[in-house]
């Protein structure tokens, strides 16, 4: 029961560490901004896993549902999608002069946020609730505080960003969104439900799938702004999707695949964070500090979670 009042919170915090703060995007020095971060961003997780695990879907549909997330932040609460130059981050590659937009950046904002802000941090919580791994963990009232909580979260960021003078998006463009997000929910309960019948066929051991995710997604990390970049991009996330589908199809799939590719996921941030932080916090070193400190917790997080699916049982 103590570890079922836990995983709600654990999640909560663990979305905007890991999306925000070991990317290095946030520097430690903000980190009393947490608890404005966790409503929209902890929140956001939390209710993406219990709608998902309450309708008895998978993983497909989380992804969706973070690719939804990933659209609804930098469109309609914080309007990173539409500032060419959002906090000081030049956002004007590879752009959109009709839609007002970097195709690049909108790629990156989906994907980045649906896997590192909402996945991966649901991926290990889950890892280390032990049997309660894919069953709600809140009640109705929980369920409906959660919603309350990351809309309130969302606009409460917005207004932040409205009132330094970073909100760019028009109301055309904020109806844009919304029916994107819309079309992806839509899409997220729309697939099929996994089969109980699983073809043999061969499966990576989980070590395995998390090397490949590390490099895979330490590709995808250094593709520059541009057109080149944007196909690159999309070419790499169709085929790891195309890739990943077909073999957790099979037979020896098992929860600790999905640790493991998360885990993988998990270290180009921790990487990566370093080099964000240079650039962005101009080499401060508190900041770095903060990065070798988060990525430190990371790589424990990780392990522990690993030890705990494989003490419960991965099957």
């Amino acid at each position: 029961m103590r570890t079922l009042k836990l995983a709600p919170l654990g999640l909560a915090f663990l979305s905007p560490l890991a999306g925000e703060y070991l990317l290095g995007n946030i520097s430690i020095r903000d980190l009393a901004a947490i608890p404005f971060l966790v409503p929209l961003y902890g929140g956001g997780a939390l209710l993406i896993r219990e709608v998902t695990r309450r309708t008895g879907r998978g993983w497909p549909t989380i992804l969706m549902l973070g690719l939804a997330y990933g659209v609804l932040e930098p469109g309609i609460f914080d309007g990173s999608l539409f500032n060419p130059s959002f906090e000081g981050t030049d956002y004007a590659g590879a752009r959109i002069p009709a839609l007002g937009l970097s195709a690049y950046y909108a790629v990156q904002f989906a994907v980045n946020h649906a896997i590192w802000s909402i996945t991966i941090p649901i991926v290990l919580t889950e890892a280390l609730t032990s049997r309660r791994r894919t069953t709600p963990w809140l009640g109705r009232f929980g369920l409906a505080a959660t919603a309350v909580g990351y809309i309130l979260g969302g606009l409460l960021i917005r207004s932040d960003s409205v009132d330094r003078g970073e909100y760019r998006t028009s109301w055309a463009q904020a109806l844009g969104v919304v029916l994107a997000a819309l079309v992806l929910i839509t899409v997220a309960f729309s697939l099929p439900q996994l089969s109980r019948v699983r073809p043999a066929g061969w499966v990576p051991r989980p070590w395995l799938a998390g090397v490949a995710a590390f490099l895979v997604s330490t590709g995808y990390f250094l593709l520059p702004a541009n057109w080149p970049g944007v196909a690159a991009s999309v070419t790499i996330i169709a085929s790891t999707a195309l890739v990943t589908a077909t073999l957790s199809r099979r037979a020896g799939w098992h929860p600790g695949h999905p640790l493991a590719l998360a885990t993988g996921a998990l270290m180009t941030y921790a990487w990566a964070g370093f080099v964000l932080s240079a650039l962005k916090h101009h080499n401060d070193p508190v900041s770095l500090a903060g990065n070798g400190l988060l990525a430190a917790a990371a790589i424990l997080l990780a392990a522990i979670a690993a030890r705990r699916s494989k003490n419960t049982g991965n099957r």
